[in-house]
């Protein structure tokens, strides 16, 4: 008996002339397209596109065939190797040098073809309809990355942004016109050269002030070369010596151009001794104060090399003051669609994490009681005495020791996207299992209030341009919830991470020094630390007057304190980076859809009980230093 077909459904002829158009355009038969509830994402050749209407409209339908067909040139156009190569690390420089590859490789198709032009002006267009950019066109509230990729689209397709789009682009243009206005002009030569048009955007990155970024790529770059080269490990060895005297020799000469007065960044190899390894980190001059037993860098920062210009216009605000509840509600409701999916890894997490968290339940027994249970090494007294009525003991449950943990994240602009999205999950799914397991959670976000610098640089340019000002930008510390508020008087703030114009820029040691600070005013004995970022630290600003390690190296002095002398317990989640190399105990992840799999099994470890790595804190918890910082 023949089985009889299935049904086709109205979207299917659609979604498979979709994907067939896509596998064309990439010149790839073995791309696989699907769609789902997820943000579009194109990783490798697997195309994630997101599911159509019941009813679609004809906007919404170019917009799926712009995203597709923005997948498929990145496939058939883009080089990963090549980008690997050429990117920054990480931070600021990273997602600009991101968003002008993707202008390229869009703009290959849209001269090309023109229903492709129209295709992935529609979905530009989706992109900036519903944001607020619109409103003003303030820098601030603007990220450069997006300003840069819409001027370059715009100058290779001769396609002006669209509407929605205009006052991002508008905001930055006399900036970047005035810097690098001739290196835009030359793009439009070397659009089919990834290379030659990927040196182009490190030369505006450089015009930019980006080159601190610059110099830590390519050290690592040359790094990996050297390791896949044939050269012998007795001229690698004799090449790390002459690395070593030649940074000694940039750091002299840094030193004396910081005291004529003059602005730079530090050379190539003075920046890559100082990021490489911790090893390397510690051999670089530090105040005497550093190797003072009671010293602490979270105390005494200056101590360690890291200063703040000012503190003046830093901020530490509620979620709820940064947006009106109207809007906040509607944020909140597009994250809703995204955890749409992943309700049953709130049950699996809860399971495994409430075994790890309060099931180690200590028992312990009341003795000289005048019921229960007789006391042997009391029975003496019983026969000696019968009419004592104390000789009797009864056991007891002690209470579970009370936990509470702090979400913290990193609400820098690299993370815009899904990277933000994801972050916003995993708060979202810890932050109700936890407290489904009866521990206390607070979320706190950490950014800065302006991109270059703000009020602080302003204040920086008055004075008269100071040599090694330290930290130069305006903090925004933010308090999405707070470990003493039900999660559902809170669950709607969340949504504030999906604003646009929120996320700048990044500096994570003073943020998780704040944070741990904050548990160290906690009553529960067991307090947990939890970062979750996506890389290293960035300011612009900040960087662009100091050395290019500055940030980086206070993040490790503050991580290095926290793991080896303080009571807290500190973890890490890294949002498709690897942060490992910061801390000691820490997972990655690059999906939403892992939260459900990978995330339960390796955050139950994480959380899991390791007597010899607790003993050390507790023993460290009597230091009178650790003392002092509790008290403050």
């Amino acid at each position: 008996m023949a089985i009889p077909k299935r049904k086709e459904l109205p979207l299917d002829p659609f979604k498979r002339a979709v994907s067939m158009t896509c596998r064309a355009l990439a010149n790839d038969k073995d791309v696989e397209v699907s769609f789902s509830t997820e943000q579009p994402s194109q990783v490798g050749k697997a195309v994630k596109l997101p599911e159509p209407s019941r009813v679609p409209t004809e906007d919404e339908i170019a917009t799926i065939r712009g995203q597709a067909d923005s997948a498929a040139l990145s496939i058939a156009c883009h080089d990963p190797a090549v980008h690997k190569k050429l990117a920054p690390g990480s931070g600021e420089g990273r997602a600009i040098f991101e968003a002008i590859e993707q202008a390229r490789v869009e703009a290959i198709g849209a001269r090309r073809m023109e229903g492709v032009a129209k295709n992935l002006a529609a979905k530009i267009n989706q992109k900036y309809e519903k944001s607020r950019f619109g409103e003003g066109d303030d820098k601030s509230e603007a990220p450069l990355s997006d300003a840069l990729g819409l001027l370059v689209r715009e100058r290779l397709t001769n396609e002006p942004p669209p509407e929605k789009a205009q006052a991002i682009a508008n905001a930055w243009r006399p900036w970047i016109q005035e810097r690098a206005e001739g290196l835009i002009d030359r793009m439009a030569d070397e659009i089919f050269d990834q290379e030659a048009y990927g040196r182009l955007t490190r030369d505006l990155l450089a015009a930019l002030n980006l080159s601190d970024q610059l110099d830590e790529q390519s050290s690592e770059a040359q790094e990996n070369d050297e390791d896949e080269g044939d050269t012998n490990q007795a001229e690698a060895q004799g090449e790390d010596s002459e690395g070593e005297d030649r940074a000694e020799a940039d750091s002299d000469q840094q030193s004396e151009q910081d005291s004529s007065g003059m602005e730079g960044d530090v050379s190539d190899e003075a920046t890559t001794d100082q990021v490489d390894s911790d090893e390397e980190l510690t051999e670089a001059p530090v105040p005497a104060e550093l190797f003072q037993p009671n010293t602490s860098v979270l105390d005494d920062p200056e101590g360690f090399g890291y200063k703040v210009f000012t503190r003046a216009f830093d901020e530490i605000v509620g979620a709820e003051e940064l947006c009106d509840a109207e809007e906040l509600s509607r944020l909140r409701a597009f994250l809703d669609k995204q955890l749409d999916t992943l309700h049953g890894a709130v049950a699996r997490l809860a399971n495994r994490l409430q075994r790890r968290l309060l099931a180690q339940q200590s028992r312990a027994w009341d003795f000289d009681l005048e019921e229960g249970m007789i006391d042997a090494a009391r029975l003496s007294r019983v026969i000696t005495d019968p009419m004592h009525p104390l000789s009797y003991k009864q056991e007891r449950d002690m209470d579970f020791r009370d936990t509470v943990v702090s979400l913290v994240l990193d609400n820098s602009g690299s993370m815009r996207g899904r990277p933000i999205m994801v972050a916003a999950c995993c708060a979202d799914i810890l932050a109700r299992t936890l407290e489904r397991c009866g521990v206390k959670v607070e979320i706190l976000g950490f950014t800065t209030r302006a991109w270059k610098g703000g009020k602080s640089r302003e204040q920086w340019l008055n004075a008269g341009k100071p040599s090694l000002p330290g930290r130069l930008n305006d903090l925004r510390h933010i308090v999405y919830k707070s470990a003493d508020a039900p999660w559902r008087r809170a669950r709607r703030n969340l949504g504030l991470m999906m604003r646009e114009g929120l996320l700048k820029e990044n500096i994570d040691g003073e943020a998780l020094a704040w944070a741990h600070n904050r548990l160290l005013g906690r009553p529960e004995q067991r307090r947990i630390l939890m970062m979750i970022s996506d890389g290293a630290p960035v300011d612009d600003s900040t960087l662009s007057v100091n050395s290019g390690a500055y940030l980086e190296r206070h993040l490790r002095q503050v991580i290095k304190e926290i793991e080896t002398r303080s009571p807290v317990e500190l973890l890490a989640i890294g949002i498709g980076h690897d942060v490992t190399r910061y801390y000691r105990r820490a997972v990655t992840i690059t999906d939403a859809e892992e939260l459900a799999g990978a995330l339960t099994d390796k955050l139950a470890e994480l959380f899991d009980e390791d007597m010899t790595w607790r003993e050390l804190h507790r023993n460290g918890s009597s230091d009178a230093r650790i003392k002092r910082r509790r008290v403050h």
